[in-house]
């Protein structure tokens, strides 16, 4: 076997083995599990999560993911908490704490201290019969029977499979909290899923002047505007600004190859009369869905029949929501 295929075959059999490990762990979802989402549910307080080592950097990425989703939630290093850091902690604080053998000097030091605050104490570990499992008030059975590397010695299973109760347990507390779409949206303002969550088409309207000509414009006029609006096209509107159709450039080369002389004709004589449209309080993300499903580049966007202005695919993309 050469260097190539060698390769191969061990990433994937070290996915294969994470994947066991992942799989197994549906069987340690337990009463302890449930009662501990319960407990989070009703507590006033916040989430802590302490670690050491690997155990450490997990926890660090589930008080992220708590946070993100209406769990507020802080990481406590395990070393720290024993040298003063327990001070951060507050009486309705619920403590989990990570480790894969449960039986670390610092956990062994920390467990008790915590016990002693009065606080929750949660014990994600590997080691079911460990200090840390029979010190914990509820045990999250992050269970490994080995690691994925042949020494067994690299924490790849184990913090695996930290993780992964990690995630279930956020996807738990937010689905019983029926964290919407809407809620997602205010813990990620920023980027391009914040944008998707939140940005809407009259936001990409804010700055653009609306590009318009009335039914007996001459074609003139209508080039002139669509030009100098940058938009591709112009919105034929009429009294009260009611929308009556549209003109786009396509509009404009159907035009030139059906008529020899073009002076004759007004705005009314090439308009699509049946425009897409989308309301200027819809989604962005959902525009773009509309031009995409309609293979087109521009939506009229209306409040009712008043027409407000065009939407331009280049606006949602220069937004980087997509």
């Amino acid at each position: 076997m050469n260097s190539i295929d060698r390769i191969k075959e061990i990433a994937k059999n070290t996915i294969l083995d994470e994947a066991r490990t992942i799989n197994q762990l549906v069987d340690y979802i337990d009463d302890d599990f449930a009662k501990v989402v319960e407990l989070i549910l009703k507590s006033k307080g916040r989430v802590v999560v302490t670690g050491i080592g690997k155990s450490a950097n997990i926890a660090t990425k589930i008080v992220a993911t708590l946070n993100s989703t209406g769990t507020p939630s802080m990481f406590m290093h395990a070393a720290d908490a024993i040298h003063g850091d327990l001070g951060m902690i507050m009486p309705d604080d619920i403590i989990i704490c990570i480790s894969k053998s449960g039986n670390t000097p610092e956990i062994k030091v920390l467990a008790p201290l915590i016990k002693n605050i009065g606080n929750t104490l949660v014990g994600m570990v590997a080691g079911l019969d460990s200090f840390l499992a029979k010190q914990s008030d509820y045990v999250l059975k992050a269970v490994s029977d080995k690691e994925a590397d042949p020494n067994n010695l690299a924490p790849t299973n184990s913090t695996t499979a930290q993780l992964v109760i990690g995630d279930a347990l956020a996807v738990s507390l937010l689905q019983m909290r029926q964290f919407s779409s809407q809620d997602f949206a205010k813990f990620h303002p920023g980027g391009a899923l914040g944008k998707k969550l939140y940005l809407r088409v009259s936001d990409l309207l804010l700055s653009q002047i609306a590009p318009q000509v009335n039914p007996n414009d001459d074609i003139r006029t209508v080039i002139l505007e669509i030009s100098s609006k940058r938009m591709g096209a112009a919105a034929v509107i009429g009294d009260d600004n009611e929308l009556l159709g549209i003109i786009t450039d396509g509009d404009l080369r159907r035009m030139m190859q059906q008529y020899e002389d073009v002076k004759p004709l007004k705005a009314r004589d090439i308009m699509s009369v049946s425009p897409k449209i989308i309301g200027e309080e819809e989604l962005a993300i959902n525009a773009f869905h509309m031009m995409e499903n309609n293979s087109i580049t521009q939506l009229v966007v209306c409040d009712g029949e008043r027409y407000i202005g065009l939407v331009h695919l280049h606006d949602i993309l220069k937004e980087g929501i997509m």
